[in-house]
């Protein structure tokens, strides 16, 4: 199995036992994490060529990764 980065624990290492508790508790963040875990993944079989896409739509989810953490990391940083 390949290591895919960019992983939730590996972005906020500190936040390790907060998201797992949100993830339990909090449904909205739940989702979001979700979101992220299947976007990240999707980006790295983008790169690695084991399902390519045009260099825009990868773009597009690159964007949509961040966007995603970025609202992770709001509520991570209000816990």
């Amino acid at each position: 199995m390949s290591h895919t980065p960019h992983e939730l624990a590996e972005e906020f290492p500190d936040k390790i036992e907060v998201m797992s508790q949100l993830k339990q508790t909090d449904a909205h963040f739940s989702r979001l994490a979700d979101e992220y875990h299947e976007i990240n993944r999707a980006v790295h079989r983008a790169e690695t060529n084991v399902e390519p896409m045009e260099d825009l739509a990868e773009v597009d989810l690159r964007k949509k990764r961040a966007a995603l953490k970025d609202e992770i990391w709001g509520i991570l940083s209000k816990a």
